[in-house]
């Protein structure tokens, strides 16, 4: 089919709900998921099963929510919890763990007044009980405050580690003892409203970013590229600079994103029909209504992929467009032959958002499984984007002729190209409900071509087994035992690693039927096989992303 035509018909024809798979029945409830712990800021020894290898020296670093509710009111949403920042410390042999709630403004104003003080992603503040009425009254008309509850990752920018979520506000923290140094402004350097909490990493040091701008020109997206090195020991995001602005096509509505790709010359935006009603955020308070309810789905618009060129800033005057997808994690991007081959977890719909509502967490039986079998399952997807497309380059013909390919790129106007995905997987991926939390071999083959990635399958709406993912044949191996949950894997080199999966993968496992014994698993890359796992006599709840800190 003409991808021209394909898309004429695709703008006026209804939404179809795209199904790649069976209905699931009888999802076991995982209420305990989202259950409020207390933190464990000293050190406390854990119970080793097999054995954890010894040339592992350093700290397992994770952030999630961890509380779920202040005095008698209950966040929304799964992404409102407030931050707990978690530490595994592995060295000869032995695993610690501590745990330590961060010391937002949001977490110490809750805690002081004992309810929610500040709006969150899917809860929106209600108005000071203390206050007059008309105090309460004027207080609905004041535009929302960015929260400070970084509860999503662990990053790195100068060698230094913070906690981020999507917000302008970052905190600066020890990764030895977890506590806060400093909250750091990302609009008191650059102007941005905000950045994603998975920024990508130079070789040298040199880290990109992403965050919005809303200007009285409208929304733009911009390019943040921070330096590798700092001048003095206090600095923190000084020398960032916004690489490129590029305008959102909607200035009231522009798309939503989590993360970006970066390959050797280019970071690529992937502009997706998740898109935020601005109008409804700014009014929110006025409303009641959250960012969250301000997100919707908009299957009339392609996807966008934009290059940008990162040492001068220039974005590529080629559109790639490709069908309406979702996308929170791309695993790879790198380029060869001339094209950028660029690797993501991707959906069909967008509607996966609203499913982790806390109410539907709590759901069991038919309630959950209808949770579950309404949402478009995430596979990984390859795009092949030719990176010159000149006077000479045909139309309406596949540009891609890479051998055993079957993404396909169409040039369909003077400078648009039309990308089909081909997929990393075979049919067997499909009964573990798709592939999230992609990780690889960051150090050596981010931005160059790879082999191997990891994840977590999702026969659930958290996931429920590891996967290792083979691109030569696509083959997989996984790890599966009924009743647990990993979270998100996390690849660790061996000492003078040849090999691209020579290494272990580590990934924290929550128990929710089994009270007190969520582990730390420790798996042979190689062969996917468990070598030992280290028993945490606390409750942790299931979290979001994490880094490995290497001991110096």
């Amino acid at each position: 089919m003409d991808p021209r035509t394909h898309q004429k018909k695709k703008a006026s024809a209804p939404r179809k709900k795209v199904r790649h798979f069976t209905d699931v029945h009888g999802l076991p409830c995982i209420e305990k998921f989202v259950c409020s712990v207390e933190d464990t800021p000293e050190p406390i020894g854990t119970s080793i099963t097999g054995t954890i290898p010894e040339w592992i020296n350093g700290n397992l670093l994770r952030n999630g929510p961890g509380k779920f509710e202040i005095g008698n009111q209950k966040f929304n949403h799964w992404f409102d919890g407030m931050a707990l920042l978690h530490q595994f410390k592995i060295s000869n042999g032995q695993v610690t763990y501590k745990s330590r709630f961060l010391s937002s403004e949001s977490y110490q104003s809750n805690k002081e007044y004992n309810r929610i003080t500040m709006s969150e992603f899917g809860t929106v503040t209600v108005p000071d009980p203390c206050k007059n009425f008309f105090q309460r009254f004027l207080s609905r008309f004041e535009l929302p405050k960015g929260t400070d509850n970084a509860n999503v990752s662990f990053v790195t920018y100068k060698g230094d580690y913070y906690v981020s979520t999507e917000t302008n506000c970052m905190h600066k923290v020890d990764p030895e003892t977890l506590e806060s140094i400093k909250k750091v402004d990302w609009s008191q350097f650059i102007a941005v409203n905000g950045a994603t909490a998975h920024p990508h990493t130079d070789p040298d040091g040199t880290t990109y970013n992403m965050g919005n701008s809303y200007t009285p020109k409208g929304a733009f997206y911009n390019i943040i590229r921070v330096p590798a090195t700092k001048k003095t020991e206090e600095e923190t995001l000084e020398g960032a600079t916004v690489l490129c602005s590029i305008p959102s096509v909607d200035k009231a509505k522009p798309s939503y994103y989590h993360s970006f790709a970066m390959s050797e010359n280019y970071v690529v935006f992937i502009e997706q029909p998740i898109k935020m009603n601005l109008l409804k955020i700014v009014t929110g308070k006025l409303t009641r209504k959250s960012i969250r309810d301000s997100f919707f789905w908009d299957p009339s618009l392609n996807t966008v992929f934009h290059l940008i060129d990162k040492q001068t800033g220039k974005v590529s005057a080629i559109r790639y467009l490709a069908k309406p997808l979702t996308t929170f994690h791309q695993i790879n991007a790198y380029e060869e032959d001339g094209f950028l081959i660029l690797d993501i977890c991707a959906s069909d719909d967008g509607h996966l958002i609203e499913a982790y509502d806390i109410q539907n967490l709590h759901k069991s039986g038919e309630a959950l499984d209808e949770v579950y079998n309404t949402l478009s399952r995430v596979f990984p997807r390859r795009f092949v984007l030719p990176l010159t497309v000149d006077k000479d380059t045909p139309y309406d013909q596949n540009l891609n002729r890479r051998p055993n390919s079957t993404a396909t790129s169409v040039r369909i106007g003077n400078s648009k190209v039309f990308c089909t995905h081909e997929d990393l997987h075979r049919e067997d991926l499909h009964q573990y409900g798709g592939l999230e939390f992609p990780q690889i071999n960051y150090g050596r083959y981010n931005t160059h071509p790879y082999r191997y990635f990891y994840g977590c399958g999702f026969r659930h709406l958290v996931g429920d087994t590891l996967i290792k993912m083979d691109l030569h044949g696509k083959h997989m191996k996984v790890w599966d035992h009924p009743g647990l949950y990993p979270s998100e894997p996390v690849f660790i080199p061996s000492p003078n690693a040849t090999e691209e999966d020579d290494g272990v993968v580590l990934s924290v496992v929550i128990t929710p039927y089994k009270d007190k014994s969520t582990f730390l698993l420790v798996l042979d890359a190689k062969t996917f096989e468990e070598l030992g796992r280290a028993e945490v006599p606390v409750n942790i709840p299931y979290g979001f992303h994490g880094t490995f800190n290497s001991a110096a």
